[in-house]
């Protein structure tokens, strides 16, 4: 599949992501505002949606490692993108410290992002090298827990015994798996051209066009639909904190 198209492809299934996050934060958002009663921590629905939703990011960005890899890599690009996924980062965290007291987001999906676009590089030319380790994180993320990993300090790594109370949590294990397991996906699209098929029966369509869009601009629209959503809801639910 030619580099352009590959792009767009990689585009139309990020914007599925993002609407389905949208979806997602549209709920918790009506859930905090008491408009309606979701149990985000133990219903089973909407355990497996986050998890479809966060692993559909992660191996896009492994996939994406791949195409950015092939042939020389940008360095100015992708230090300026790292760059403003750090910055994102970091607002996020201060904006939730303030919106959600002591549960606040220090290692959530952008943070993890960015840790993982350079632990990725690595690996990115090494396809098979990346799934193997990518089952094997995998794995280990979830079936291995110590006590040890609880400390704050060491969060970010997973493998706690507990969740820590935070508003969004993606540690690097099991998510890195998922990274890695992307990179392979990545290099299988190279080699065989799988989804092009797919993309020219739906890119005329104005849905595909719109979810393109959204995926190109993913991250404007990450930083920003959650205080459209506040802001739309807040009225709504009887301007609370007033």
């Amino acid at each position: 599949m030619p580099v352009a198209r590959r792009l767009q492809f990689i585009d139309l299934l990020r914007g599925v992501a993002i609407a389905l996050m949208v979806f997602y934060h549209g709920a918790y958002d009506l859930n905090l505002y008491q408009l309606a009663r979701f149990d985000f921590y133990q219903d089973p629905f909407w355990l497996n949606l986050r998890t479809l939703i966060v692993s559909l990011f992660l191996s896009l960005v492994g996939i994406s490692l791949v195409l950015a890899s092939s042939g020389s890599i940008n360095w100015q690009r992708y230090g300026k993108r790292l760059g403003l996924l750090l910055a994102c980062a970091g607002l996020i965290s201060l904006s939730s410290y303030f919106m959600f007291p002591g549960r606040t987001i220090v290692f959530g999906i952008l943070h993890f992002i960015a840790l993982a676009s350079l632990i990725g590089l690595v690996f990115a030319s090494h396809p098979w090298f990346s799934l193997v380790t990518g089952i094997v994180l995998v794995l280990v993320g979830n079936l291995f827990s110590h006590t040890l990993f609880n400390q704050s300090w060491l969060h970010w790594i997973g493998l706690m015994t507990h969740k820590p109370a935070t508003e969004d949590y993606v540690p690097l294990l099991p998510w890195l798996g998922v990274v890695l397991i992307g990179i392979s996906i990545g290099h299988l699209l190279q080699r065989t051209g799988i989804g092009e098929d797919l993309l020219s029966s739906y890119q005329s369509s104005a849905p595909a066009r719109m979810l393109a869009l959204a995926g190109r601009h993913s991250l404007l629209i990450y930083m920003l639909h959650q205080p459209i959503l506040l802001a739309v809801l807040w009225p709504l639910a009887g301007f609370p904190g007033l």
